[in-house]
């Protein structure tokens, strides 16, 4: 168990993105140099790296996030929400030399949607942060990190928790045709999504069988388990102590929205892992899928992730 500089204990380590949402719904998208009327606005929290940082600390996992924001509202604002959600914000760094990230998204009454993303102070997280940051890297349970920072430090972060034996769960997000065998290697569990998958394998994912192939090739390149998820097909689970897929179906719910339905499942995957070790992955991957199930039953993305309080008894 790693303990932060004020003496807080912690277990689950994230390097990972903060993204604001600036969210305006309208009727439909605007054709190019059209003003239209929208009929509600509203800004929220997102970040695969803060999302799955604020879900395993909803479940009760002791969290610390290791991310860059901007010194400005939408920074101090963020840093305000971890404190909020009980996450240790001692190796978030504020800089001057960028904005925090923030996401601009348009969404129609279909729910389709128009997206520009500006990563900001994200892409400046790096050596100096890790440093900061290599107690709690050394001495966590478990490490989560993804790709909406600079590819480069999430590797060195992967090193790190790899080096000092931490359980290390990389969500390869957004997905690059051309990484580096090293991620595969650094992580105990890789998870994916279909889409992610084909674009690191170049192959189709639409059944479960594809998503058992892929899984196949994405445990030959040497991580320790492998996981593609599929919505509400569920996913695949295989590992190098049991390369047969196992399916694991998912709760039957009613949708509201799916936002951040698979840093929800992530999030819970890595409380499992880090309070949960004798459960099998596949136990743990069927109780994070009822997790991000109850996700997609509200709107938002943070604002829909559940809290210890809200999981039946027999998940805990």
């Amino acid at each position: 168990m790693a303990v932060c500089p004020s003496g807080e204990a912690y277990d689950v380590v994230v390097v990972g993105s903060c993204m604001t949402d600036l969210v305006s719904q309208a009727p439909r998208l605007p054709r190019i140099g059209e003003t239209i009327h929208g009929h509600r606005f509203f800004i929220g929290f997102g970040g695969k790296g803060a999302n799955q940082c604020v879900q395993a600390a909803r479940l009760g996992a002791k969290t610390a996030m290791v991310c860059k924001v901007g010194k400005d509202v939408f920074g101090d604002n963020y840093i305000q929400n971890f404190k909020n959600n009980g996450i240790a914000t001692d190796y978030v760094e504020q800089t001057s030399d960028a904005a925090t990230g923030a996401a601009s998204i348009i969404v129609n009454d279909t729910g389709e949607n128009a997206i520009v993303i500006v990563p900001g102070a994200n892409m400046l997280l790096g050596d100096t942060e890790l440093q900061k940051a290599h107690e709690a890297l050394s001495h966590a349970k478990v490490m989560i990190c993804q790709l909406e920072v600079n590819p480069d430090t999430s590797l060195k972060a992967l090193h790190a928790a790899h080096k000092h034996h931490v359980k290390t769960i990389f969500n390869p997000a957004p997905a690059a045709s051309d990484l580096s065998q090293e991620f595969y290697k650094l992580s105990d569990i890789l998870c994916c999504n279909e889409t992610e998958a084909e674009i690191l394998t170049g192959k189709t994912v639409t059944t479960m069988e594809d998503a058992g192939k892929v899984s196949l090739e994405l445990l030959a390149r040497g991580c320790g388990s492998a996981i593609v998820t599929l919505g509400s097909q569920g996913c695949v689970v295989l590992s190098s102590q049991d390369s047969c897929p196992k399916h694991i179906p998912a709760t039957s719910v009613t949708a509201v929205d799916t936002t951040g339905a698979g840093d929800s499942f992530i999030g819970a995957l890595a409380f499992y892992v880090a309070y949960y070790s004798s459960l099998t992955l596949e136990e743990m991957v069927r109780r994070a899928n009822v997790v991000a199930s109850l996700s997609v039953q509200k709107e938002g993305t943070q604002t829909s992730f559940p809290s210890r309080r809200d999981l039946p008894a027999e998940l805990l």
